[in-house]
């Protein structure tokens, strides 16, 4: 369970057993209201994941060479040590055996195991995952499976009772119930993309990737995390909305990753102060801030000091609000766009663009970049700006990736040499010396990559 963003310390009290009378079904021949039955209906599709992650130290380049490992008599295999870790998940399609859960319960797994309510433990798979809205679904093999059906999480309302399920603490399945405190949370620094469900039914460590649901036994969020100042539970929960939730779920199981569009602006709240500046009688939207040249966004006339007031339809009343929205748009989607320029409103209209439609395929650079996606593109950060080589997507398992490249990543140096684009990069990788070194920048940090030949 993620913290956001003070520290949690469990602490478990031992509870002591109440003797008495049961309650009884019925008073005055009213039946007393119970959630019984719907947690029948539901907990089945609820599962307990437990994962296992080798971790292996670091060693000297000789102890990889299995010569000098035979000369001195060293094992073969570098000996590791493993870290396990709980979370939870939810059954969404029981044809299929997909689960819903959070990217950071998975990350870095190398084995995932699901326990269902019935007691059977399956071997999970990764289908995929996405880090910028900490969402990830897993397959899992089985019959008799039960899926929870998805409700539509815009219908929520403030006040509406939830129930989470989970694992918190690892002490196997759990119900709390509260209500929807609040609806779209951002600004808390946790993943990329926020527009959190906040609510008070208690969420706690290994509840991470269980399902919120309605009264009607209908997942309308993940949960994900918890805002926890004392050191443990508060009642301030947070969960990712199923409509989120199932966007990035459909891209996932249609290409393995999600493939965002890109629009080309930044964008910031809009201010009292702003408003006055710009001449706009508006208290909430966007103002675009930058518009890069040649992007879907300059195509379709934006400009400097418009403020978008509604997306495809949906009002925008922050910059946020308008990310979120932008970053679950696929790539080729259209999108209606209404700004407020000065005193005129504008309806336009764009299609989102391929950040790597210009990019080349890396096998055709080198043998070592199979696998992933490279571009040519000025890269501005503390080192100034600089002409790098920059890295797309980058498939698992594939040269690139065990050379160390992700994507994001910006290469502006090969073998100690400053780099001016890609036929230098190729040139390098086919000279006598081959590529041997790669220096580049990964958000803010700087790394080293050896090249592996």
């Amino acid at each position: 369970m993620r913290l956001a963003p003070f520290a949690l310390i469990a602490t478990i009290a031992a509870a002591t057993p109440v003797v008495g009378a049961a309650l009884p079904a019925a008073v005055d021949g009213q039946p007393l209201p119970s959630i019984a039955p719907m947690l029948d209906r539901a907990t089945p599709a609820v599962v307990n994941i437990s994962t296992v992650t080798a971790l292996r130290a670091e060693e000297h380049p000789l102890l990889r060479d299995p010569v000098f490992r035979r000369f001195f008599d060293l094992p073969k295999r570098q000996q590791r040590r493993e870290s396990s870790s709980l979370g939870s998940g939810v059954i969404v399609d029981a044809r299929k055996g997909l689960v819903l859960t959070n990217h950071h319960v998975i990350d870095k797994a190398d084995e995932i195991s699901v326990t269902l309510k019935d007691g059977r433990k399956l071997k999970a798979t990764v289908v995929g995952s996405d880090a910028e809205t900490d969402v990830a679904v897993l397959r899992i093999p089985g019959e008799g499976l039960t899926a929870l059906p998805l409700a539509n999480s815009e219908h929520l309302r403030v006040g509406d009772f939830v129930v989470a399920i989970g694992n918190p603490f690892g002490l196997g399945q759990t119900v709390t119930s509260g209500i929807v405190s609040a609806l779209g949370r951002t600004g808390l620094g946790i993943e990329g993309y926020e527009s959190f469900i906040q609510t008070d039914a208690s969420i706690n460590p290994g509840n991470s990737g269980g399902p919120l649901v309605n009264l009607r036994g209908e997942l309308v969020g993940i949960n994900t995390a918890i805002l926890a100042p004392s050191g443990g539970n508060v009642g301030i929960g947070f969960a990712i909305p199923v409509n989120m939730a199932r966007a990035i779920m459909d891209q996932i199981v249609e290409h393995g990753e999600v493939r965002r569009g890109l629009f080309g602006i930044s964008v910031q709240d809009l201010t009292p102060d702003l408003s006055k500046a710009l001449g706009v009688d508006l208290a909430r939207g966007a103002v675009v801030s930058q518009v890069e040249p040649n992007s879907a966004a300059a195509r379709a006339g934006l400009g400097v000091g418009d403020v978008v007031v509604a997306l495809n339809g949906r009002e925008v009343t922050s910059a946020a609000e308008m990310r979120n929205e932008l970053g679950l748009l696929r790539v080729g989607s259209r999108v209606a766009i209404d700004v407020v320029r000065e005193d005129r409103k504008l309806s336009l209209s764009a299609r989102l663009a391929d950040p790597y439609e210009s990019f080349v395929k890396g096998r055709s650079v080198a043998a070592q970049f199979e696998g992933a996606m490279l571009g040519e593109t000025v890269d501005e950060s503390a080192l100034g700006r600089l002409e790098v080589v920059a890295v797309g997507r980058v498939e698992p398992d594939t040269p690139a990736w065990e050379m160390g490249l992700r994507e994001g990543d910006a290469i502006f140096e090969a073998n100690k040499q400053r780099l001016k684009g890609l036929e230098q990069l190729r040139k390098l990788a086919r000279s006598a010396e081959g590529l041997y070194m790669l220096r580049l920048r990964r958000g803010n940090q700087l790394l080293l990559v050896m090249a592996r030949r």
